[in-house]
C-alpha cells in the first residue's frame, strides 16, 4: 500500500526528502519540494487557504520530541492540522492510537505515507474544517495542534475544536513559536474552562535561524 501511495505522490508532486532527528531517532519525510508551488489563487480567494502543511516547521520537531519521551500505552490522540505527519508518527511510535486531521486531503496522504514508512502502519485520517467541526469524531485522551495560530480567527476555532474533542480527563497540547494569535487562543481556552497546566520552552535551531517554541499543556 505504501509503495502505491508513494508512487502516486511522486507522480503528482515535485517531491523532496527531509531527514529530521527526533530524540535518538532519525526520520526521513517525503514532502513537496517547494510549498510555494502549491499556492492556489482559487483556494486563497475562497477562504484565504495557503499550503502551510507542506513545510516542516520547527514547532513540529519540538512537539515530536515531546512525544518521543511519552508512553502512549494505547491512549488515543487527535492531531489538528497534521501537515507532513511528523508529530503523528512520533506519537504512533510512542504507542498512541492516532487520528490525524487536516483541511487538505494531500496533507493526509503525505502523513499516511510518512507514518507508514516510520512505523509500518497508517494512522486514521480525517478531513476536518475547524470552522465546521464534524460531530462524529469522538473524544480523545490527547488533542494536539502545532504552529496553527498564524491568523487571529484560528484562536477561537482551535480552542473550540479542542473543546469538542477532548475527553473529560484528557490533555490538550499546543506547540507555538509566538504566533500572532497565541494569547487569543489561551484566553479562548480559559473562557471554555481549560486551565494551563504548564509551559515548556525550548530553543531550536533550523538552518541558521534559532526559534523559541513553547509547548502549552492544558486540561479541563
Amino acid at each position: 500500500m505504501s509503495t502505491t501511495l508513494e508512487r502516486d505522490l511522486r507522480r503528482r508532486f515535485v517531491t523532496a526528502e527531509e531527514c529530521v532527528r527526533v530524540g535518538e531517532e532519525h526520520f526521513t519525510l517525503l514532502k513537496p519540494r517547494d510549498a510555494d508551488d502549491l499556492i492556489s489563487e482559487v483556494d486563497f480567494a475562497k477562504d484565504e487557504r495557503l499550503p502551510y502543511w507542506a513545510d516542516l516547521w520547527p514547532s513540529a520537531i519540538v512537539l515530536a520530541e515531546w512525544f518521543a519521551g511519552e508512553a502512549g500505552n494505547g491512549r488515543t490522540m487527535l492531531e489538528l492540522g497534521c501537515g507532513l505527519g511528523l508529530v503523528t508518527l512520533a506519537a504512533m511510535r510512542a504507542g498512541f492510537e492516532v487520528t490525524a486531521a487536516d483541511y487538505y486531503e494531500d496533507a493526509l496522504r503525505f502523513t499516511e505515507l510518512n507514518a507508514q514508512r516510520a512505523t509500518g502502519r497508517a494512522p486514521r485520517t480525517r478531513m476536518v474544517d475547524w470552522r465546521a467541526m464534524p460531530d462524529d469524531l469522538g473524544r480523545f485522551d490527547v488533542v494536539v495542534a502545532c504552529d496553527v495560530l498564524y491568523e487571529k480567527p484560528n484562536a477561537e476555532w482551535v480552542a473550540e475544536a479542542m473543546t469538542q474533542t477532548l475527553a473529560s480527563s484528557g490533555t490538550a497540547i499546543m506547540a507555538d513559536p509566538g504566533r500572532i494569535a497565541i494569547q487569543e487562543f489561551l484566553d479562548a481556552c480559559e473562557a471554555r474552562e481549560f486551565r494551563r497546566v504548564d509551559t515548556i520552552e525550548r530553543k531550536i535551531t533550523v538552518g541558521e535561524k534559532e526559534q523559541t517554541v513553547r509547548v502549552y499543556r492544558l486540561a479541563w
